[in-house]
């Protein structure tokens, strides 16, 4: 019997062979690899990638599928984590993980966030998402697209966008177009904040306002900032700051006893 795409669970399922094949080829996946598919769906992807994987770990939220899925496959090729991906425990399914998945977009940032708790187990991530969501991850500072999710992904990930996908490449057709990103980790050698907790609450105060100067945005914080000292303009808004930059001024404000760590 055909499954339905389920609306809460935000289902669009790829269909286009070509489209599946141009993400194959990107993940270049090896049979040892310890890969991870998150909403393998109607298996246009899980399909392809076990003729060439020794075994494949599945997250799939949909009972009817995961039943489909342990139906199809021996447990030996394939396992499969019954349950919401955002609620997943990623450090269990080993290390060296290599992530992919059609993310279902109406919780594609709180699963990127989530995630990231998990970026020192893991190896590479391939993810289909909504276009204007990818634009996002990868933009830079002094763009319309660069913001919260551009700054917290880029200070763990180096990225890249891949390519797009029309909506007919899925049934039924997303209304908007998709796109595919590469995200690496970055080393434990990176540049890091002293506190992530403090790190992340600077973030998001800053684009909390995004079109006001970030001496009016942070308010109570601004008089405690050493503005010349850190290189920013008491005039800058929060678009306009770098990575490095957002990352020296959590470390002071946490210096200043602002910020908690």
């Amino acid at each position: 019997m055909a499954h339905q795409a389920r609306k809460r669970f935000g289902q669009h399922f790829l269909t286009d062979e070509a489209v599946i094949d141009a993400i194959v080829r990107s993940i270049a996946p090896r049979p040892d690899d310890t890969l991870v598919e998150i909403g393998p769906g109607l298996s246009a992807l899980t399909g392809p990638l076990m003729k060439v994987l020794d075994h494949l770990t599945v997250v799939e939220i949909d009972r009817d599928l995961a039943a489909r899925l342990r139906h199809q496959h021996a447990p030996e090729r394939l396992t499969v984590v019954e349950g919401d991906a955002l609620e997943v425990d990623f450090a269990a399914l080993g290390s060296g993980l290599r992530i992919v998945g059609n993310l279902p977009y109406n919780i594609s940032s709180p699963l990127l966030f989530h995630l990231m708790a998990y970026a020192g187990q893991v190896t590479d991530q391939h993810f289909m998402l909504q276009r204007e969501v990818i634009d996002r991850m990868v933009a830079q500072p002094s763009s319309g697209d660069y913001g919260r999710l551009s700054v917290m992904l880029q200070s763990r990930y180096r990225m890249h966008k891949l390519f797009d996908v029309a909506p007919e490449a899925f049934d039924p057709p997303p209304r908007v177009v998709s796109a595919v990103v590469r995200m690496v980790p970055l080393p434990a050698s990176r540049q890091q904040p002293k506190s992530g907790k403090a790190f992340e609450q600077l973030v998001a105060r800053a684009f909390a306002q995004r079109r006001k100067m970030l001496r009016r945005g942070l308010a109570d914080w601004a008089p405690l900032i050493d503005w010349d000292g850190l290189g920013i303009p008491a005039t800058a808004r929060a678009e306009e700051l770098s990575v490095a930059q957002f990352m020296a001024l959590a470390d002071h404000l946490l210096e200043q006893g602002a910020l908690a760590a």
